[in-house]
């Protein structure tokens, strides 16, 4: 394995390094702060050539060049980048880290430095420089707001990112005269380790007047999931503080307003829905869109749609379902509607307009905002965990029947073909979720992907845009004749690939892994599918440092006599000890890597010389056994009276972050690989 080897370079650099020399030089600034442990901000990047900026932790300067990578940019174009937020994919501890400038050294705007073992993609440097600036980054927690209208029961926070969970209380001004518990006016439930996005914050004392509150982050110091701050006089659950010793929060001025607002902007949509992208509703209710037949008079009958009940307050990208869907383009209407009989059921239509009538303003105007609307396609792709071979697209919405395709960063490049990673089977028109994707050719490193509805303009239910060079299946278009796209990056941190093979039932050859934190790859049986989380293990690698590995060879302490179809699972090294622990500490150690919440693995169905079939068959080669397999999928994940686990039982003892929930709990294990080898069956 070639590894590039920078830590010469890095070890002794202090502050913002500069490689080649003369205006166009790449650099890098990066300055102390916080973080809530799943993203940084980097100050100031400049990448001549185009690029990444790429977060090490400090196990660089030890020379662990690949294993320190915590997480990369999205691609860069030439030129300076200000405020670049990298999103981290490992978790992360309070300490130094350093942006490094990397260059893009095979043109396709995919990072893949620590895939290619450091033979791709490797930092911009200059007579042995790096370009690079390190930090000192307090990993705590962050939040930010803004300034919003409101009738005083309820706060809206935009964002709060926690390193270890807890909550966002809400404190009024007040507290700046030291009101430390008399200010607080109310708290959130209990939020999980990560980033959480439009928390809405119940006052118990609601506001009377105009006031600048405070959001603060809050620990749960004694794990309960339960905020005793005030009742334990600030012993328990106190707030998170940044690298300065400061409490982590941030003000927001609330005007009292009775007044409701929506607001909705032109979009693409394929006629099955919509997306609001405000409504303020002081007192609850519903955002209902009408179409333009409203302005002759048909109040009811140009109804197309309407909202679930929303809470009193801000919302924001409320997705609205039409019940009436579309056929051509038209202006629609996003009106404010009251929920006057107080029971969260939208009755305006129902009652002749008696019950649930639209807010209005002082001049006796209906609250709302039109937008012209393209009958074409939406979608939405949030970033997400993957795998590595398929990755999932949360909501499609076509006009016509057609698909959804995953191109790469290289389209922004002009690839328009050769960016194609992966297509969905074929859909019909209407609204459908968590679309997954099987990739072409499986992603090694995270990577900015773009998701382009297309339509099938042949009709055979095939896509066909790549082979017939764009003549069929041309993507879908906004307003303005643009592809409707969303981007969103697939983050990966390990990836296994086995295939089958004959054996002599006493190794296993692993085609490929990837770990990007550097681990093991063990083979486990098919009975891991029966609950046999130890038992099932017949081996496993040596050690496998950070980096891509070809043709594992792994020699079966438990060799095989029958043929069988096994697992090949990339395991973290969570103790540093370089020995696979996993089943020594029932679980508690080296656990697996894991996407979406499941191992990452492949199965590969092992023919053994002289040996007889098992009859356990994981691919459902009769169609049958897929289909009961996904019913078993989707008992587990129900909670059926069988499997039944509740959030609490996921929870284990494991370590967070990358690795899945549970893994110190064998029982969470087992239905979490249950739930992946029904995703593993082939169709």
């Amino acid at each position: 394995m070639t590894v590039v080897v920078v830590v010469s370079a890095v070890a002794g650099a202090t502050g913002a390094v500069a490689a080649q020399s003369g205006t166009d030089a790449a650099s890098v600034s990066f300055a102390d702060g916080a973080s809530g442990g799943s993203t940084v901000v980097v100050d100031e990047v400049r990448v001549p050539d185009g690029g990444f900026v790429t977060i090490h932790d400090d196990s660089l300067t030890d020379g662990n060049t690949l294993g320190s990578v915590v997480g990369t940019s999205a691609y860069l174009d030439p030129g300076t980048h200000e405020n670049v937020t990298v999103e981290l994919t490992d978790a992360v501890e309070t300490g130094t880290f350093h942006a490094m400038a990397h260059r893009d050294t095979d043109g396709d705007r995919a990072y893949a430095f620590v895939s290619s073992n450091g033979e791709a993609d490797g930092p911009y440097t200059v007579d042995g420089e790096v370009a690079m600036d390190d930090a000192n980054l307090t990993v705590s927690a962050s939040v930010s707001g803004t300034d919003q209208p409101g009738e005083g029961e309820y706060v809206i926070v935009d964002r709060v990112e926690l390193s270890d969970g807890g909550f966002v209380t809400v404190h009024d001004s007040s507290l700046a005269d030291g009101a430390v518990f008399d200010s607080i006016r109310g708290t959130s439930a209990y939020l999980e380790a990560g980033v959480h996005e439009d928390v809405r914050v119940r006052l118990d004392e609601p506001l009377q007047n105009d006031d600048t509150v405070f959001a603060m982050a809050h620990r749960d110091t004694n794990g309960n999931e339960a905020y005793d701050f005030p009742d334990s006089e600030g012993s328990e659950d106190g707030p998170y503080l940044d690298g300065t010793d400061e409490i982590v929060m941030a003000g927001i001025d609330v005007e009292l307003d009775d007044d409701a607002r929506s607001s909705f902007g032109a979009q693409s949509s394929g006629g099955s829905a919509v997306v609001v992208e405000e409504v303020h509703l002081p007192e609850g209710g519903f955002v209902t869109m009408h179409d333009s037949s409203l302005a002759d008079g048909a109040t009811f009958d140009s109804i197309r749609g309407t909202s679930a009940y929303l809470e009193p307050g801000i919302h924001r990208d409320v997705v609205v379902r039409l019940d009436d869907p579309l056929a051509e383009d038209d202006a629609l209407f996003a009106m404010a509607h009251r929920d006057t009989n107080d029971n969260e059921a939208y009755d305006f239509p129902g009652s002749d307009g008696s019950e649930d009538g639209p807010y209005t303003t002082d001049s006796s105007d209906i609250v709302m905002d039109d937008g012209n609307v393209t009958v074409s396609a939406g979608v939405a792709f949030e970033t997400g965990d993957s795998d590595g071979a398929t990755v999932t697209v949360d909501r499609v919405d076509l006009s016509e029947n057609g698909f959804v395709t995953l191109h790469d960063a290289s389209i922004g490049g002009g690839a328009v073909f050769d960016s194609v990673r992966g297509t969905s089977a074929y859909l019909e028109a209407g609204v459908h979720e968590n679309v997954t994707i099987e990739l072409d050719e499986p992603l090694q490193d995270t990577e900015r992907l773009v998701a382009m509805p297309h339509r099938d303009t042949d009709g055979d239910e095939t896509y066909g845009f790549v082979d017939s060079e764009g003549e069929v299946d041309a993507p879908f278009l906004t307003g303005d004749d643009a592809p409707v796209t969303a981007g969103a990056s697939a983050q990966v941190t390990a990836f296994a690939d086995a295939s089958a093979q004959d054996t002599d039932g006493e190794s296993v050859v692993v085609d490929e892994v990837t770990l990007h934190d550097g681990g093991f790859v063990t083979v486990h049986d098919s009975s891991l599918a029966d609950g046999a989380v130890f038992d099932s293990i017949r081996g496993t690698s040596a050690y496998l440092a950070p980096g891509t590995h070809t043709d594992v060879e792994i020699a079966l302490d438990d060799p095989l006599t029958e043929d069988d179809t096994v697992l090949a699972m990339a395991h973290r090294d969570t103790n540093d000890n370089e020995a696979y622990d996993f089943p020594g500490s029932d679980g508690a150690d080296d656990g697996p890597y894991a996407a979406a919440g499941a191992p990452v693995m492949s199965a590969a169905d092992l023919t053994v010389e002289g040996g007889e079939e098992t009859g356990a068959d994981m691919d459902g080669e009769d169609g049958e056994n897929g289909e009961n397999g996904e019913d078993a999928g989707d008992d587990m994940s129900d909670g059926s009276d069988d499997g039944e686990m509740n959030d609490e039982d996921a929870s284990g003892d494991g370590e967070s972050g990358d690795e899945a929930p549970g893994f110190g709990a064998a029982v969470a294990l087992v239905a979490l690989i249950a739930v992946a080898l029904v995703a593993r069956r082939h169709p």
